[in-house]
C-alpha cells in the first residue's frame, strides 16, 4: 500500500478559501478507526459552497472536501467492519468538521459507515449519493404520510438537479403522477422525461410571490429550492399533503404564511441528510437497492476526474450542472 496519495485540500489564506490537489500521507490523515481506501466520491451543491468558499461549510482548515465517499476498508480498530468491506459515508459533518472523500485514502469514524448493498457498484453508489440518499428520505417521509399514487400528483423543485432526477426516478416508480419543475424546460426536458416526468413546468411559474392560498394541486413534493419556489408549493399542496424540504438553491428564505398550515392542515417535512440516524440512512439505502433501475441511473450522472472538481464546484453553484457528478478519485 502506497504511503502517498492525492487529495483536494482547501485552505484559507488571506480570508479567501481556495481548494488545490496536494499528496498527502497516511500519517496526514485523522486519527479515526477505519481506513478506507477510496473509490469515488461526488460533487453535490453543499460541496460546490465549501470549495468555492461561497459559505462558509468548511470550520476548521486544512480540510480535505467531499461530503460523500464509498470504497473498501483496508484497516479497522472495530470489531463490526473489516479490511475488504464495502462501505460508504454520506454527510455527518464530512467537508466541515471532518476530512472528506476528496482523497485516495481517508480515515473515518465507524459510527458513520453504511455497508454498500450488493445491487450498486461503488461507481453507482455514488451516482446515487448523498443527493440521492436525501430523495429516498423524501419518498419515505411522503409515503409515511400516507400519501397514495391516486391522491394527485407530486411536484418535485429544482428538477434537473442532483435531487431533482433521483427524486423523479423513484416516484416514478412507485407509481405517482410527477410534475417537475426547473428553470430549463427546454434543455431539461428529455431527461425528466426519460426518468419518469409527466409534466415539466418552468422555475418561474412558482418563483415568485404567492397568494396566503392557492388553487390545491400538489398531494406532496419534493423541495430542494426554498425561498418562494416552497412558500408557492406551500400554497398549492392540497388538504392534509406534506412538504418535504431537503435544499436551499434558491434560498434559505421561507416568505410564506401560516394559512396552509392552519387552513388546509399542510405538513411542511424537513429533511435532515447529515446527521440523520443510521437505522433511517440504513432504510434509504435498503429501499434504493430495491427501487432504482441501474440502466435508468446512467442517465443521470457523468464521472470525471479529482482534478475538475473546482471547476465543477462552480458550475454547480451557477445551475449549469444537470443530473450527478461522480468522481473517481484515482482518475
Amino acid at each position: 500500500m502506497s504511503n502517498t496519495f492525492n487529495a483536494l485540500v482547501a485552505n484559507k489564506v488571506d480570508g479567501k478559501i481556495s481548494a488545490q490537489l496536494q499528496q498527502l500521507s497516511l500519517s496526514d490523515l485523522p486519527d479515526e478507526d477505519v481506513l478506507v481506501d477510496v473509490a469515488y466520491s461526488t460533487v453535490n451543491y453543499k460541496d460546490g459552497l465549501a470549495m468555492t468558499g461561497t459559505l462558509p461549510i468548511c470550520q476548521k482548515f486544512p480540510m480535505v472536501g467531499g461530503i460523500d465517499l464509498a470504497g473498501t476498508v483496508v484497516e479497522s480498530r472495530n470489531a463490526k467492519f473489516k479490511p475488504g468491506d464495502r462501505v460508504l459515508v454520506n454527510g455527518y459533518g464530512l467537508s466541515e468538521r471532518h476530512w472528506g472523500g476528496y482523497a485516495q485514502k481517508q480515515r473515518v469514524k465507524s459510527e458513520f459507515l453504511v455497508r454498500v448493498p450488493q445491487a450498486f457498484s461503488f461507481e453507482q453508489t455514488m451516482a446515487i449519493g448523498t443527493a440521492g440518499y436525501t430523495s429516498m428520505l423524501c419518498v419515505l417521509a411522503i409515503q409515511d404520510h400516507g400519501v397514495k399514487p391516486t391522491d394527485g400528483p407530486i411536484i418535485v423543485t429544482g428538477a434537473a438537479g442532483g435531487v431533482g432526477t433521483v427524486a423523479i426516478m423513484l416516484l416514478s416508480k412507485l407509481g405517482y403522477e410527477v410534475t417537475a419543475s426547473t428553470g430549463r424546460v427546454e434543455d431539461a426536458r428529455p431527461l425528466l422525461e426519460a426518468l419518469g416526468a409527466t409534466n415539466i413546468i418552468p422555475r418561474d411559474q412558482l418563483a415568485r410571490a404567492p397568494g396566503p392560498l392557492e388553487k390545491e394541486t400538489w398531494a406532496a413534493a419534493v423541495d430542494a429550492v426554498g425561498d418562494t419556489t416552497l412558500a408557492s408549493v406551500l400554497a398549492q399542496t392540497k388538504y392534509d399533503g406534506i412538504v418535504t424540504a431537503c435544499g436551499l438553491a434558491g434560498s434559505p428564505n421561507l416568505p410564506a404564511t401560516v394559512m396552509p398550515f392552519i387552513l388546509r392542515s399542510v405538513t411542511l417535512r424537513g429533511i435532515d441528510s447529515v446527521m440523520a440516524p443510521l437505522a433511517r440512512r440504513q432504510r434509504a439505502w435498503d429501499a434504493l437497492a430495491d427501487l432504482i433501475e441501474l440502466k435508468v441511473l446512467e442517465k443521470i450522472y457523468r464521472v470525471e476526474p479529482l482534478s475538475k472538481v473546482p471547476e465543477i464546484a462552480g458550475a454547480i453553484l451557477a445551475g449549469k450542472i444537470k443530473g450527478r457528478v461522480v468522481v473517481d478519485v484515482n482518475a
